[in-house]
């Protein structure tokens, strides 16, 4: 039998369990608070509430009884959560197949505009990534001790439907920050879960694996090319320097770097359905 648990079940691993939910037996899912795993369990999901604390009885049957974990919740300010309180039960699946943990490619440090794939050092200047950096690692060195397959799947800037610059510019809150020379990679949420996919399918591929599009661009390209397929004036260029954005938004674009993807295509198998920022555009304007 095929149980599948996640654990974090956000925009990204509910489109997952969307579109390869079917491919297993049973599917359990993880909530931060009881109002949303109630919001998750209206839908139909066998949804537990975790908020990284204790296990409930539930949700500890769940993991041990699992045969796929995937981890999409964040790292705190003590490192992992679900390592915390599930490791035991995890120890305790005889039956675990696969780990996957979904990490971020802000792992990988400035590179001023140069490439970088999963043999460069994962090195990164920010306080978020360097703890997506050690909880990397004790992913993959629980897979080592129990010797179930684990693979980091570093996602890059994720839109899809619900999440782009088409409502953004609906919306009237898209902005066209202008930094010469900045590029970032993104990938559209139906590739990643294609890319779990075929993780699951070869689980000893890997272990790191860059879930990005071909084409690193600049973000103001993306919305100006959005903005032409709706047929409407784009916002205006602002300077970045001068920019009234948040100190989150700010630090994304202190990296500059051009992640590549060879992993996801040579050892996946993976053909994106969605290669660059204008066929997933694209494809969402269609979608209204």
């Amino acid at each position: 039998m095929r149980r599948l648990v996640v654990i974090g079940c956000g925009y990204t691993a509910k489109r997952f369990v969307t579109l390869h939910g079917e491919s297993f037996d049973a599917v359990d899912v993880t909530a931060r608070s009881p109002d949303k795993a109630a919001l998750l369990a209206a839908e139909g999901l066998r949804a537990h509430s975790f908020d990284g604390s204790a296990l409930a009885p539930a949700l500890k049957e769940a993991l041990e009884r699992a045969t796929h974990l995937l981890v999409s919740a964040p790292p705190d300010d003590l490192g992992d959560p679900t390592l915390r309180a599930a490791g035991a039960a995890l120890r305790a699946a005889p039956d675990l197949a696969w780990i996957g943990y979904l990490s971020t490619i802000g792992v990988y440090a400035d590179a001023d505009g140069g490439w970088v794939d999963e043999t460069t050092p994962p090195e990164a200047d920010s306080l978020r990534g360097a703890r997506r950096i050690a909880v990397e690692r004790e992913w993959l060195a629980l897979g080592a001790e129990t010797g179930v397959p684990t693979q980091i799947f570093r996602l890059a800037g994720i839109y899809g439907p619900g999440r782009s610059q088409i409502e953004n510019l609906k919306a009237g809150t898209a902005k066209r920050l202008v930094k010469p020379g900045q590029v970032f990679n993104r990938i559209h949420v139906d590739d990643i879960a294609a890319a779990l996919a075929a993780g699951i399918a070869r689980p000893q591929a890997g272990p790191i694996v860059n879930v990005t599009d071909d084409e690193p661009a600049p973000p103001q390209d993306v919305v100006a090319y959005a903005a032409d397929l709706l047929n409407v004036p784009p916002p205006p260029e602002v300077a970045f320097e001068t920019a009234d954005i948040s100190p989150m938004a700010r630090s994304f674009y202190s990296s500059n770097k051009r992640v590549a993807n060879r992993v996801l295509r040579e050892a996946l198998g993976v053909d994106l359905a969605y290669p660059t920022y204008r066929e997933g555009i694209a494809a969402l304007a269609r979608e209204g």
